[in-house]
C-alpha cells in the first residue's frame, strides 16, 4: 500500500490528475481504482473530482480486480508449444500479459481464453495460468499453465531459480567489456512509485549479461537472469549507464521509438512439471528489432 500526504503545493487539485501525474497512471485507470474503493482519502471513498486538501492522506493499494470480467478474444497469438498441461507462446510487443485496471481487456489472457479450450486452472482468477510477466513493449517467450498443479510446480521453479531465461537487448552506449554481471537490489523508487530502482531496501537482483555486437553509438547483449525483480533489466541496464534504447520509462528520451524498449525473450528452459524432463524454446528476434538492427550497421 502507498501512502500520499499532501503539501500546501497540491491543495485543491483533483485527486484523479494530481495522482494520473504522481503515479504515472493513466487517468481512466486512476479514475477506476477510485471507483474500485483503492484509492482512498483519510481512510474515506471519494468521487474522481474531489479536491484534495493541505494534510490530506491518501492510500493507495492495488486494484481489486475480481470485479473485472475476463472475456475470452479473438486475438492471434503465436503458440510455440502445447500439451495437456501448459503452453508456451512467443508474446508479440504492444500486448499486454493480463487485465486491471487500465487494461480490461485486448490481453494476452483474453486471447488464451478464446483459444484454449481446456484450462483447468482459471475459476476466479484474473491471471489465469500466468507464471511470469513480460513488460508489455517487451517481446518474447511466456510459459503458461494449464492446472493448479503446473502452476505451483513451475511457480516453484521460478522461486528456486532454476528456470533458464535469456534476453536480447539493445542499450544506448557502447560496453567496453565483453562480459558483465550486475548484482544490485531492486525495490520501489522512493522518488518515483511508478518506478522501480536500485535500493538499499530493495530485494537481492542479479542479471548477467555478455556483448554480442557493438555498434557505433549502441551494443546488442544477451542478457540472463538469476532473479525476476519487475523491470529488473531495464532497471540494472539503466543503473550501470547503459539504459535500453527507446525505454519509455528508464532510457534516454532522444532515443524514445514508436516500438518502446527494444528487449526481447528470446529462450525459456524449465522442467517439465508431468515429465520432469528439461525443455527449452528459442525465439529469433521480432521483425522490427532485426530490422532496427540493420539500420545500424
Amino acid at each position: 500500500m502507498l501512502e500520499i500526504k499532501i503539501n500546501e503545493d497540491q491543495n485543491l487539485q483533483r485527486i484523479d490528475k494530481l495522482l494520473t501525474d504522481v503515479l504515472e497512471y493513466s487517468r481512466s485507470k486512476v479514475q477506476a481504482m477510485i471507483k474500485d474503493g483503492s484509492i482512498l482519502v483519510n481512510e474515506n471513498t471519494i468521487k474522481a473530482n474531489y479536491k484534495v486538501k493541505t494534510d490530506d492522506l491518501i492510500t493507495v493499494e492495488e486494484m481489486i480486480e475480481r470485479e473485472i470480467e475476463l472475456k475470452p478474444e479473438n486475438i492471434d497469438i503465436n503458440i510455440v508449444y502445447q500439451d495437456d498441461y501448459l503452453l508456451v507462446v512467443n508474446k508479440d510487443h504492444h500486448l499486454v500479459v493480463h487485465p486491471g485496471a487500465g487494461n480490461p481487456s485486448g490481453t494476452l489472457v483474453n486471447a488464451l481464453l478464446y483459444h484454449i479450450k481446456d484450462f483447468k486452472a482459471i475459476k476466479g482468477e484474473i491471471r489465469p495460468g500466468i507464471v511470469h510477466r513480460i513488460d508489455k513493449e517487451t517481446s518474447g517467450l511466456l510459459v503458461i499453465a494449464k492446472t493448479d498443479e503446473t502452476l505451483a510446480d513451475l511457480s516453484d521453479q521460478m522461486k528456486n531459480k532454476t528456470v533458464t531465461r535469456k534476453y536480447i537487448a539493445l542499450v544506448d552506449g557502447v560496453i567496453p567489456h565483453n562480459l558483465g554481471k550486475i548484482n544490485a537490489p531492486i525495490g520501489r523508487d522512493p522518488k518515483n512509485r511508478q518506478k522501480m530502482a536500485v535500493t538499499d531496501k530493495g530485494k537481492s537482483s542479479v542479471t548477467n549479461f555478455k556483448v554480442l555486437t557493438r555498434y557505433a553509438k549502441c551494443t546488442l547483449i544477451e542478457c540472463e537472469l538469476e532473479t525476476g525483480r519487475t523491470h529488473q533489466i531495464r532497471v540494472h541496464l539503466n543503473y550501470i549507464g547503459y539504459p535500453l534504447v527507446g525505454d519509455p520509462k528508464y532510457g534516454k528520451r532522444k532515443t524514445e521509438t514508436k516500438y518502446g524498449q527494444f528487449l526481447h525473450a528470446k529462450t525459456l528452459g524449465f522442467i517439465h512439471p508431468n515429465t520432469k524432463e528439461y525443455i527449452e524454446f528459442d525465439s529469433k528476434l521480432p521483425d522490427y528489432f532485426s530490422e532496427f538492427l540493420e539500420t545500424l550497421e
